[in-house]
């Protein structure tokens, strides 16, 4: 169901940012290549998954610490050593020559998710509905492509900065000749919010496949951007109405108790399989994460899996201690398929616990809180948390949602909000080797320099980095 249909996108990347205008190129087909005319056709870029709907957020989690790179990559890739161990000193953007995937496969799915939004209303071969559908998807994976650029390259919203910040380059054209122009984060914002305002009438509530947004995916995409953007009533409002269309929780004590037998086995990594796939109840929508063909996942540090709670079997199920050499980390156990890039129900539940934390609605946002803790903490380790205080809540809920959707770019998105805010910082400490390393809330390693490829041929605009190393 979820091969790529085409092998070869019909348009050609230019510049790394947009595709060549059907317009001109589809003037003559090539040999032995087909002019997409019927929905269908248009429908098939949706299904290239490992370009399209891939989404590479390396440095973030390398930031955040929360992936394990072992000694011998650290001396090798500079600009990884640089984020992992929060080298303030190093110019990021010199040492960024290669670390590209993130930028030109972002813009790579938005030249696609163009050219679908361009043509898929004059199609053949479906009816009005059909195309609509099509058309609607296409802007809601425009929209999130966006997100991931704007909270990885450009300093996070902030109301009183959006309007004079710049962001990324705003394409909206899959000609190979678009001008492009870096406009601001609010401006980035408002192009995002109004796309999916543009979508939902259209959106299916059932779609065709994991791949293809559905009603749910779009109001869960808009109250995630709209708690970037600390609005929380309206990041609430949308949550609810996502729950209403799937509030399904993957039962991850069933899961460890069927798989129990090959988990607890000491120092055995016999891989078990990943349930985070395309039939996940949670998803709203699926993306891949980076590693789209290896279908594992990244092992993480000693210091990050104490961040877990205990009992959870959820950790438990996907890593093992290990040691090689002089490496110590836990080992990833699952393989299989990993919604990273997408949208599942367990992000919109603490959502909706964090907005109604906010509003000091406690007793109800940790009634949410442990609706999802239930489905991952063993019955013999599990209490329900309890308190009247608002900070001890809203810590339980970060610490819950950084825990549940490691390595994705929710946590970093998350903790660049959060410190942007000011009351909930977050910063981090380790110890290496004896020496004590740092990340602050204020560092401007919060913020990714875009690659040299990009900034050296920016296509048809220019590109102002947005941190100054």
């Amino acid at each position: 169901m979820m091969k790529n249909i085409y092998k070869k996108i019909l348009c050609i990347l230019a510049l790394g940012l947009v595709l060549t205008s059907c317009e001109n190129y589809l003037d003559d087909a090539p040999k032995g290549s087909k002019i997409p005319t019927t929905l269908a056709d248009y429908e098939a870029f949706l299904r290239d998954e490992y370009a399209n709907q891939s989404v590479n957020v390396a440095q973030a989690l390398n930031l955040m610490n929360d992936k394990f790179i072992d000694i011998a990559t650290l001396a090798a890739d500079r600009l990884t050593k640089a984020n992992y161990m929060w080298d303030e000193t190093t110019d990021r953007i010199q040492l960024n020559q290669e670390d590209e995937s993130t930028y030109y496969m972002q813009y790579k799915g938005i030249s696609t998710f163009n050219l679908i939004i361009a043509n898929a209303l004059t199609t053949t071969e479906a009816t009005e509905e059909q195309k609509r559908a099509v058309w609607a998807q296409a802007k809601i994976l425009r929209a999130m492509s966006y997100y991931n650029l704007v909270n990885f390259y450009a300093d996070t919203y902030l109301a009183s900065t959006a309007g004079t910040k710049l962001s990324v380059p705003l394409i909206t054209s899959a000609d190979i000749n678009a001008p492009s122009k870096q406009v601001t984060i609010q401006e980035l914002y408002d192009f995002i919010l109004n796309d999916v305002k543009e979508a939902l009438p259209y959106l299916p509530k059932v779609s065709q496949t994991a791949l293809h947004p559905n009603l749910g995916a779009g109001y869960a995409f808009y109250s995630r951007v709209y708690l970037q953007m600390s609005n929380y009533t309206e990041a609430l409002k949308y949550a609810d109405l996502a729950l209403a269309e799937n509030n399904k929780l993957y039962d991850w004590n069933a899961y460890y108790i069927a798989n129990k037998a090959v988990i607890d086995i000491p120092n055995d990594y016999t891989n078990t399989p990943s349930p985070m796939g395309y039939n996940y109840v949670e998803n709203y929508t699926f993306r891949h994460g980076e590693r789209t063909y290896l279908s594992t996942e990244y092992s993480i540090p000693v210091e990050r899996a104490q961040r877990f709670e205990t009992g959870d079997v959820r950790f438990r199920s996907r890593w093992e201690l290990r040691t090689v050499g002089a490496d110590t980390y836990y080992r990833r156990t699952l393989s299989g398929m990993f919604n990273y890039g997408g949208i599942t129900t367990v992000e919109v539940y603490l959502i909706k616990a964090e907005c109604l934390a906010r509003a000091n609605q406690i007793s109800q946002a940790l009634e949410v809180l442990n609706t999802v803790r239930k489905t991952r903490i063993q019955p013999s380790s599990y209490q329900d948390i309890v308190t009247t205080d608002k900070t001890t809540a809203l810590n339980a809920i970060f610490r819950t949602k950084n825990n549940e959707l490691i390595l994705t770019i929710i946590p970093f998105a998350d903790a660049r909000r959060l410190n942007a805010e000011g009351t909930y910082k977050v910063s981090f400490s380790k110890v290496n080797a004896g020496t004590t390393y740092t990340l602050s809330s204020t560092s401007h390693l919060w913020t990714m320099p875009f690659p040299q490829g990009a900034t050296r041929n920016p296509g048809n605009g220019t590109i102002t980095q947005n941190v100054a190393k």
